[in-house]
């Protein structure tokens, strides 16, 4: 897949279309050109309809989607007539949106070849692995850092819905995608730059802003903390965080992409953000 010369990498995460205001924001979105890709970063939706619907919208307006899963694509929410859980369900999920003419992360990743190309733009699935425990202190395991951030009344949804199945944990999981990945993403070109794009962040800085410090046990693994360099990340894309900025290490854009909840984006100022633009601060991009 290329992009014309005047095209553009948007992209977004946590579109939560659930919500019928979010809903009609996803309705209303458009490309700034017609070459226009759009990465969305996870968390469309709960339920299997909602979340083909709101892709089928975005298709039809981007030249190409590309999708990644967050957490709430592989609930397992009781009122969602697709009652696959866990690995069937994203398998299923991904069968689906392919079928859709929508990009997943388990095809190929494209180059894209627009004005600030090339670079391969990687849609990834990785989950978590509470591996990140700064906010549990002395929590030494994840039995105690879940034991801990319970009783402090902070325990996510996942725990309910979010089904490892056939492995016996979600940490199981994560490592699993993390090797499958890694093998991937070591075998691209090595002169080729890349985007990153996961729902959740690949290293845990971004996670020290959080009004609750024990929910970084489910945003992400002490395993991709390097990513960014090992594999010549250009930018890294992620969501989860529902905390939109831009942030730098090691020379790599950080960007979080989320539109969030009503009742979050409805009390900035600025109100609801679009898709950002990846690849517009890298240094020596050509404009």
């Amino acid at each position: 897949m290329t992009a014309d010369g005047g095209a553009r990498l948007l992209a977004i995460s946590d579109l939560h279309v659930g919500y019928e205001a979010n809903r009609e924001i996803v309705e209303r979105m458009r490309p700034e050109t017609d070459g226009d890709w759009l990465l969305v970063a996870g968390d469309v939706g709960e339920r299997f309809d909602d979340i083909l619907a709101a892709l089928t919208t975005l298709k039809r307006h981007f030249a190409e989607v590309l999708w990644l899963p967050g957490n709430h694509e592989l609930w397992t929410p009781k009122d969602d007539p697709v009652t696959l859980r866990g690995e069937a369900r994203y398998r299923r999920l991904v069968e689906a949106v392919r079928a859709l003419g929508v990009t997943t992360p388990e095809d190929p990743y494209p180059v894209w070849e627009g004005p600030d190309g090339p670079v391969a733009v990687c849609p990834l699935f990785l989950l978590y692995d509470y591996t990140w425990r700064d906010g549990t202190p002395g929590a030494t395991t994840k039995a105690e850092a879940l034991a801990q951030s319970d009783e402090l009344g902070v325990v996510c949804t996942d725990e309910m819905l979010l089904h490892p199945d056939p492995l016996p944990g979600i940490d199981d999981w994560c490592r699993a995608r993390v090797a499958a990945t890694r093998t991937r993403l070591e075998a691209l070109d090595p002169a080729l730059p890349t985007v990153l794009a996961n729902h959740w962040p690949l290293q845990r800085d971004p996670t020290a802003i959080l009004h609750y410090p024990s929910f970084a046990l489910w945003c992400g693994t002490e395993l991709t903390e390097d990513w960014h360099v090992r594999f010549r990340a250009t930018e890294v894309v992620y969501g989860h965080l529902h905390i939109p900025r831009v942030t730098w290490r090691d020379g790599v854009r950080f960007t979080e992409v989320s539109l969030g909840y009503p009742r979050e984006w409805g009390r900035r100022p600025a109100g609801p953000q679009g898709p950002r633009r990846i690849l517009a601060g890298r240094q020596g991009a050509r404009t």
